[in-house]
């Protein structure tokens, strides 16, 4: 089991969420701690599967992926289990999660355009055995705030 964060780890996550760029002296410098002790933290987060890893932010628009939509879908009960290798397997999804609720799944799907939206939905995900039905909703407009740890300190 993994011990509790305390608030030198959540202060810790929230600059590197902040910017993992950041150097190890000049974390350990706005955390009070030694470089060492910064060092130490960070692999044993690590280790943890607390920090799964470091990411670059892309701008999709920027990269020629113009269009963007969450697309929900409703799958047979007894097909769930092997949407997820379908789903890891799909181009242009960006991210999904299985959910409660009305819906079973729930897809961001970036194209380039909304000929190469039209041809993920209709033709690789409704195609897909198991799936039921499908809902398109467009993103005009999309933000990413950073998560703030540390306000789960009293």
């Amino acid at each position: 089991m993994t011990a509790p964060l305390d608030e030198i780890d959540l202060r810790m996550l929230d600059a590197l969420s902040q910017d993992a760029r950041v150097s190890m002296r000049a974390l350990a410098e706005r955390l009070h701690i030694s470089r060492a002790s910064a060092y130490a933290r960070l692999d044993r987060l690590k280790d943890n599967g607390v920090v799964r890893g470091f990411r670059v932010d892309v701008d999709p628009v920027k990269c020629g992926l113009g269009t963007t939509a969450y697309v929900t879908l409703n799958l047979n009960q007894a097909d769930w289990r092997d949407m997820r290798n379908r789903l890891l397997a799909l181009e242009g999804v960006a991210h999904f999660s299985f959910v409660g609720g009305e819906f079973d799944v729930v897809l961001l799907v970036r194209a380039r355009d909304n000929a190469g939206l039209r041809r993920i939905i209709l033709d690789d995900i409704q195609t897909m055995p198991g799936v039921q039905s499908t809902r398109t909703l467009l993103v005009f407009e999309e933000h990413t705030p950073v998560p703030r740890l540390t306000d789960r300190i009293s």
